[in-house]
């Protein structure tokens, strides 16, 4: 996809988000006033340095949030940077940006600036490997059709965790039953549960 396509669907995403479109107009240009290349990942922006994602902006229900990728290297003078999901992110760091709230241009210029160095320097946390487990309805699946087993056995380790965790992560039996017969498909089809939004 060439950059004026990627701004349109910035653009689209911005227009979107009316609640926040200033927030995110105002973050957009500091952004892109540095090295950073805009793209779209997941059918947000973000922001990435020879290829790396540094950051990402998106608009929420309560707040608009500026992301660092490796924000747990940033120095966060400012106090500014918050651990989104305590325990679960490692590296990821988040900064909330609240209704009414201007963007501090020069001091989001000195964090991407920041970010960006760190890039360059190879610091990064890498994502923990998780082990596959596989929830007792997928077994139970797999083992029942041939043609199954031999489709999720094909796909990524990746995109077999996307699926395991998908049903397992369903506190109850009936809905963990309703996302198999709803994956069992897209199984057959070879494709992962997330594609949609990593081709957007």
């Amino acid at each position: 996809m060439s950059a004026s396509e990627y701004k349109k669907k910035v653009d689209a995403y911005i227009k979107k988000h009316d609640k926040w479109s200033s927030q995110l107009i105002a973050a957009r240009k500091v952004l892109n006033s540095t090295d950073l290349t805009e793209t779209v990942k997941w059918g947000s922006p973000h922001y990435t340095y020879d290829g790396k994602i540094v950051a990402a902006l998106a608009g929420f229900k309560n707040h608009m949030g500026i992301w660092f990728h490796q924000g747990v290297f940033l120095k966060d003078k400012a106090k500014k940077l918050l651990n989104a999901q305590e325990g679960t992110t490692r590296g990821l760091r988040q900064w909330r940006v609240e209704e009414g709230e201007k963007i501090e241009a020069k001091l989001l210029k000195s964090y991407a600036l920041e970010a960006i160095e760190n890039q360059k320097s190879g610091k990064q946390i890498k994502p923990e490997k998780k082990k596959l487990v596989i929830p007792d309805e997928l077994a139970a699946a797999l083992k029942k059709s041939v043609k199954l087993k031999k489709k999720f056995e094909a796909l990524t380790p990746g995109k077999q965790k996307e699926y395991a965790e998908h049903i397992s992560s369903a506190k109850q039996e009936k809905t963990r039953l309703s996302r198999l017969d709803k994956i069992t498909p897209m199984i057959n089809a070879g494709i992962g549960l997330y594609d949609k939004y990593k081709n957007c």
